[in-house]
C-alpha cells in the first residue's frame, strides 16, 4: 500500500518540515523523505509514532476517501496551526485541501503579525480581507488591502502577507498548487 502522499500531505497540513517531524519522531529527514516517496516502508511502531505526532489515528489515516465525497465541512473538520512568535493562526477549512486544486485557508493575524516569505511558485492566490488591514509584499512592491477588499495574484515572485492595522486582521486565502 502506498502511504507516502498521505503522510506528506498530513505533514504539510501541520506546517512541519521533514526536519521538524524527524526531531519529534527521532527519524532522519532522509528516511522521512523515502517514506513520503514510497521508497521505504516503516515498521508499525514507527508508523504509529508518525501518526501520533501528526495528530491522526490509524483509523482516520486509512479511512477510504470519505473526505472526497464530503460537500459540507464543519469547524471540527478544520486543522489549525498557531505561530505565536510571528503572530498568526492558520485554519485549513477543508481537511484534505492539499489534495484538491484549491486550498481555502482562514488566516488570522495579531497586531503586527506576519506570515513567512514564500519563494516564487506556479500558484495563483486569492485573498479576501474579512477584518483589518493587510499588506502584501510581492517582489519589490507592497500592496495594501482593507476589510471588504480582495487581492488576486500569481505567486511568480517572492511574497509575504502581514498585518499593518492597529488590531487583528482576518483574511480568507484561496491558493492553487498548495504551498502553505
Amino acid at each position: 500500500m502506498e502511504i507516502g502522499d498521505k503522510l506528506r500531505n498530513l505533514r504539510i497540513q501541520k506546517n512541519l518540515t521533514q526536519e521538524e517531524l524527524g526531531e519529534r519522531t527521532d527519524l532522519t529527514k532522509g528516511y522521512l523523505s523515502q517514506l513520503e516517496r514510497d521508497l521505504s516502508s516503516p515498521s508499525m511502531e514507527t508508523f504509529f509514532t508518525i501518526l501520533e505526532v501528526l495528530g491522526v489515528t490509524p483509523e482516520e489515516f486509512f479511512r477510504e476517501d470519505q473526505a472526497h465525497h464530503q460537500i459540507v465541512y464543519r469547524d471540527e473538520d478544520s486543522t489549525r496551526y498557531v505561530d505565536e512568535e510571528n503572530g498568526y493562526e492558520l485554519k485549513w477549512l477543508i481537511s484534505d485541501s492539499n489534495e484538491k486544486e484549491m486550498e481555502p485557508i482562514l488566516l488570522t493575524f495579531e497586531k503586527e503579525g506576519e506570515y513567512k516569505t514564500f519563494e516564487p511558485s506556479l500558484a495563483e492566490t486569492f485573498i479576501y480581507v474579512l477584518d483589518g488591514t493587510i499588506a502584501l509584499t510581492l517582489g519589490d512592491t507592497q500592496y495594501k488591502a482593507r476589510k471588504g477588499q480582495s487581492v488576486y495574484y500569481q505567486a511568480t515572485e517572492p511574497h509575504q502577507l502581514k498585518n499593518i492595522g492597529r488590531q487583528k486582521s482576518r483574511v480568507l486565502v484561496v491558493v492553487t498548487d498548495s504551498y502553505l
